[in-house]
C-alpha cells in the first residue's frame, strides 16, 4: 500500500513503480522470503487502476482468489489500513464501500447458503 501511495503522489510515472516497490520491500519487508504476492497486488492494482478507488480492498474482493484472501479478511485489512493511514472517518467509509461491494457480489447470499448447509 505504501508503495502505491508513494507512486501515486509522485505522479504515477510507470518507470518508477518497480524501483519504489523494490526499495520498500528491502526497507519494510526484510524477512519476506517470497515477494510474489506483493508484486501480484501491485500489478493487479495498476492494471485495474481506473476501476478501483479503494485499490487493494477492491482488488482482493473482486479479483483475488477467495481461498488466498477471504472477503471478510480483505475488508478488515482495508479498514485497518484506512484507520491507520486515513482520516477520522476513513475506516467507516471503507467499511461501507467494501461491505456494499461484498453484498453486491453475493457475499451475504453465499454466507446464508453456507450457514444453511451447516445446519443440515
Amino acid at each position: 500500500m505504501q508503495s502505491l501511495y508513494e507512486w501515486d503522489f509522485s505522479g504515477k510515472k510507470p518507470d518508477e513503480l518497480s524501483e519504489i516497490v523494490e526499495r520498500n520491500i528491502k526497507e519494510f519487508g526484510p524477512g519476506l522470503e517470497d515477494p510474489s504476492f506483493v508484486w501480484q497486488l501491485v500489478t493487479a492494482v495498476v492494471e485495474h487502476l481506473p476501476e478501483n478507488v479503494l485499490r487493494i480492498g477492491l482488488f482482493e474482493l473482486l479479483y483475488a482468489k477467495k481461498e488466498e484472501v477471504p472477503p471478510k479478511v480483505a475488508i478488515n485489512e482495508a479498514i485497518e489500513l484506512a484507520k491507520n493511514f486515513g482520516g477520522e472517518s476513513s475506516g467507516k467509509f471503507v467499511n461501507g464501500v467494501l461491505g456494499t461491494v461484498f453484498k453486491e457480489i453475493g457475499g451475504e447470499e453465499n454466507k446464508e447458503k453456507n450457514n444453511n448447509k451447516n445446519k443440515e
